[in-house]
């Protein structure tokens, strides 16, 4: 690609790609880079003198395409099995990206244009005319998708999409403070665990359970499993609600969620959602998987609905 990164393409003339740069250049982060390595045997990297993982540069445009393909829905496991020819046959059949009522190209001529100013104008009044819900649920993902597509066409560079994910990020936590002193209850911890940097989603999630009277407090990226524990003792937190992109490991995933089960309060709920555990049949005890940002609004119900319960057993009790 005529854009590439340029930090990428002067390790490319040398004997490979360090693994940083991979991580900046692709969006997968190192810890999910070596289990890929281990469990699938690739990415397959060179060493240095020093024993640094380098990868090739056909490798990274590999990783790519799966990450790409990964931020569609796709399994990790069935695209790291094939080879690059067969994943670029499979990103061109994907059906083209929409918006919610346009085909959002204007934000890549946008982001071209490094017009920043007119950037936020447009996310604002996106946000105005749609409301926070549908532009939560609809507007932003039909965004993200046309980012997504755009970096690999070429037709944005990775500094461009970091830009994009800033300014997005930037309008849903001025959004989630407008309504900070309207949430009530439930009130949720939101974080992500260590290696899980994507914030995006969320703060998606945030800005959906605040605009349902969720009162919201959120601990950012990668907070150490005892740390969120140690939160939730100091606070009256009712849910704990974590977010894992696609290219997080699902059996990490699983694992963290099922010791953190194990370690909070009976009554915490934990709340899980994310593409690394979007459409998985297996059920998790104790753990309540959010499919979808449509989900949410049901969940809060159910969450009112058996707290509405508890505390009407309560009563019969004293009574």
């Amino acid at each position: 690609m005529d854009n590439a990164n340029p930090e990428i393409t002067a390790a490319s003339s040398t004997a490979g790609i360090s693994i940083a740069a991979v991580e900046r250049d692709t969006g997968l982060g190192k810890d999910t880079l070596r289990v890929w390595e281990r469990r699938y045997g690739f990415p397959q990297p060179l060493r240095d003198a020093c024993g640094e993982r380098l990868y090739p540069a056909e490798q990274v445009e590999h990783l790519r395409l799966i990450k790409r393909l990964i931020d569609q829905g796709q399994r990790p496991g069935k695209l790291l099995r094939k080879p690059l020819a067969a994943l670029a046959e499979q990103l061109a059949g994907s059906p083209p990206t929409i918006g919610a009522d346009d085909t959002a190209d204007w934000v890549v001529a946008l982001l071209k244009n490094r017009d920043v100013d007119r950037l936020r104008t447009e996310f604002a009044q996106r946000l105005a005319r749609d409301g926070l819900e549908r532009f939560v649920i609809e507007t932003v993902p039909a965004l993200n998708r046309r980012i997504g597509d755009g970096w690999m066409r070429g037709e944005i560079e990775i500094f461009e999409e970091h830009l994009y994910t800033e300014l997005i990020q930037n309008q849903l936590r001025a959004s989630i403070y407008a309504l900070g002193s309207r949430g009530s209850r439930p009130h949720v911890l939101l974080t992500t665990v260590k290696d899980e940097e994507h914030l995006l989603g969320l703060l998606m999630v945030e800005a959906l359970l605040a605009a349902n009277g969720a009162w919201c407090i959120s601990l950012g990226a990668q907070t150490p499993v005892t740390d969120i524990i140690g939160a939730v003792r100091c606070t009256t937190t009712d849910i704990v609600a974590l977010s894992f992109s696609g290219a997080y490991p699902w059996r990490k995933a699983r694992d963290t969620l099922l010791e953190l089960r194990a370690a909070l309060p009976e009554t915490t709920g934990l709340w899980a959602g994310g593409a690394a555990l979007t459409g998985r049949r297996r059920v998790i005890p104790g753990i309540r998987i959010i499919d979808n940002l449509h989900a949410i609004e049901p969940a809060l119900a159910d969450w009112h609905a058996m707290r509405r319960a508890t505390q009407n057993s309560g009563h019969c009790t004293e009574l």
